[in-house]
């Protein structure tokens, strides 16, 4: 990982920083890079329950760096290509990722910087943060981003927001489901360690992972598709050692394993021999 971002695991939450404050955290091909390696290390991290994508300075993303993007204008359309994979390809690990990721915006996410917001699980942000794709305004299109803002929002919402290019409020975007919370800014970190507190001792690891991957594949499938998977991956569950161990948890009035104290725990959650 470069300079250009950070990487902490404080218990069992993972944080990653943006940290090109000078530059209002735009994503350079550096920066895309740092932050796929740091998912991929959380992911593969068993301490790991939660994910925090922060940013420093005074901004959470401007989105594309423009003058990466002017750079590129030279390339041949192949390298254009690649580059664009490799945006696309950060995005689906944070929204396809083992691991749920909440984002905290202290401040404004512009174009792919709401894109960034808008694909983790949950986002909190600070009151005064605004959020917009003012990719149109610039003559470039919100590509990538649409694939998942269509996903999260009616078309109505969209379309509104694709295709004016305006900022609305943190209020706004969490009236309409852009994000997942907006609070005051002296509330942000406690309310952000709160939810992933929430996550990390509450709930069970492989319920969480299996849970995202089918919010994840649904939304593209019919309903007798839908209602075929659905019971399948129910009945995978049922055999997985987190729900045998949460169900006989339930009726014999202990706690299951990932509510245990932590001496008591292995890696993965479950209870220590």
């Amino acid at each position: 990982m470069s300079q250009d971002l950070l990487y902490d695991v404080t218990g069992r939450v993972a944080t990653i920083t943006l940290n090109r404050p000078d530059k209002r955290n735009a994503l350079n091909a550096s920066l895309v890079a740092s932050c796929r390696a740091a998912l991929d290390e959380a992911a593969a991290d068993d301490r790991v329950r939660v994910v925090v994508l922060a940013a420093a300075g005074k901004v959470f993303s401007a989105g594309a760096d423009l003058a990466a993007l002017e750079a590129m204008q030279t390339a041949s359309a192949l390298d254009n290509l690649a580059d664009s994979q490799r945006l696309a390809e950060l995005f689906a690990r944070i929204y396809l990722h083992p691991k749920p990721v909440i984002a905290r915006v202290h401040g404004h996410a512009l174009a792919g910087g709401c894109g960034l917001a808008a694909v983790c699980d949950v986002a909190v942000a600070a009151e005064p943060a605004r959020f917009g794709f003012t990719e149109v305004r610039i003559g470039f299109v919100p590509a990538i981003v649409m694939v998942f803002v269509r996903r999260k929002l009616g078309e109505a919402a969209a379309r509104d927001l694709l295709l004016r290019g305006h900022l609305i409020p943190a209020r706004e975007a969490a009236r309409i489901g852009l994000i997942t919370r907006c609070v005051a800014e002296d509330e942000l970190d406690a309310v952000v360690g709160q939810t992933a507190e929430e996550i990390a001792s509450q709930t069970s690891a492989s319920a969480v992972r299996l849970t995202k991957q089918m919010l994840a594949q649904m939304p593209g499938m019919g309903l007798q598709e839908a209602l075929a998977y659905a019971v399948q991956m129910n009945a995978f569950a049922r055999g997985t050692e987190d729900c045998q161990a949460g169900i006989a948890a339930f009726l014999q009035d202990t706690l299951p394993p990932w509510r245990r104290p932590e001496e008591t725990r292995g890696p993965s959650g479950h209870t220590a021999s």
